[in-house]
């Protein structure tokens, strides 16, 4: 029998995917019923939350995607970097280039989500992504080099080759047709794609071409968000890349078993609930963020000046809360009070039933009294 090719670009069908329609119906149908649920939320939201929500939904985002390929940024001078490219007030502190560079990208993709997919955008999202890196020599462009462009894991002596990528010679030719797919089935295109279908074929499609010498996973998620967002005719706000990350292998699990076939009905049944999940996680956020508004109206004028600090301190961790609970030690620390008025002050918090109380001695933890639901 003759060795069948093993990457999907090798074989003959590339790149026509094939994939089950009636598998993502009703995922597409949930997506846009969960679309419409978050609009009419959001609009509950004051301004001034709603700008904060952008803001931690981008940071978030910019954080988690840079994560998922093991770069750690730091988030205060991400949000710095997002709020000036808002033109926001913010500190003046330095931010260094990662971080200055991943903020503009972001905040360009939600801002200009309509503008139309052309290898000069990506270069530019490129130039972004990769400012203050000296060690990439094609930035701004698709890569150039000979060798082979490979995603690889194990020890240097034996490694484990997980992905081969087309060489760099074919580029040129791949990503012209995967710009002129992505017009094609835009909503308006010729052949309009349902939302979460394009939006996952986008993704997979971009890095299985691979098309960088690096970045192409941050970009690839990237082009996912900007197919949401047209398909939505709206910027999206979802928590994509942060619920990727909480299980990152299963993403590469399923990246890796979709890069030997062309078949990806099982890919796209992934990436859609993903995408679900990460609405799930946003929709969280609105909901949290209403319910902190009503929080301080019940409550308003009844903290003194330590219990507003910690307060305000555990409302920013957001709907998943103050990691582990408040402790005595987390009210010292924060407000650098005395353990016998730390102790009034909490007792306090939970009389006016801003603080619920859980477990007992040194096991006694804080939460915030308050609830997202209706």
């Amino acid at each position: 029998m003759p060795h069948l090719p093993t990457w999907n670009w090798l074989q003959e069908d590339w790149p026509h995917f094939r994939y089950d329609n009636a598998k993502l119906t009703a995922l597409e149908a949930k997506f846009l019923h969960n679309s419409g649920i978050f609009t009419g939320a959001i609009k509950h939201v004051t301004e001034d939350d709603r700008q904060q929500l952008i803001i931690e939904l981008i940071s978030d985002e910019a954080l988690n995607t840079s994560e998922i390929e093991g770069e750690i940024l730091n988030r205060d001078s991400l949000q710095s970097s997002i709020r000036r490219n808002f033109g926001l007030a913010t500190d003046n502190r330095k931010i260094p280039a990662a971080e200055q560079g991943i903020a503009q990208m972001m905040v360009e993709l939600y801002r200009q989500f309509d503008t139309p997919l052309s290898n000069e955008l990506l270069f530019h999202w490129h130039e972004m992504l990769m400012n203050g890196r000296r060690d990439i020599k094609d930035v701004g462009r698709y890569r150039t080099h000979d060798s082979a462009m490979q995603v690889v894991s194990g020890p240097l002596h034996d490694p484990k080759v997980h992905f081969e990528a087309p060489p760099s010679k074919n580029i040129p030719a791949e990503m012209k047709r995967f710009v002129q797919w992505f017009a094609r089935t835009a909503p308006g295109g010729k052949a309009p794609l349902p939302i979460l279908t394009r939006a996952g074929i986008a993704h997979l499609y971009f890095v299985c071409v691979h098309p960088f010498e690096d970045g192409n996973g941050r970009i690839g998620r990237a082009v996912a968000e900007k197919a949401i967002s047209e398909g939505l005719g709206q910027s999206t706000l979802v928590a994509l890349s942060q619920t990727i990350n909480r299980a990152r292998k299963s993403y590469y699990t399923m990246l890796e078993s979709s890069n030997k076939h062309n078949d990806i009905t099982a890919w796209l049944i992934y990436f859609a609930q993903v995408v679900i999940d990460a609405q799930a996680q946003a929709q969280s956020m609105v909901e949290f963020l209403i319910a902190k508004t009503k929080f301080f109206d019940r409550l308003r004028g009844q903290f003194n000046e330590r219990q507003e600090k910690v307060i305000v301190r555990m409302m920013r961790e957001g709907p998943d809360g103050f990691k582990g609970g408040l402790s005595a030690e987390n009210y010292l620390r924060i407000t650098g009070t005395s353990r016998a008025t730390a102790t009034r002050d909490l007792q306090d918090l939970v009389e006016k039933k801003a603080l619920v109380r859980v477990g007992s001695l040194k096991s006694t933890r804080y939460h915030l009294y308050i609830t997202t639901k209706p």
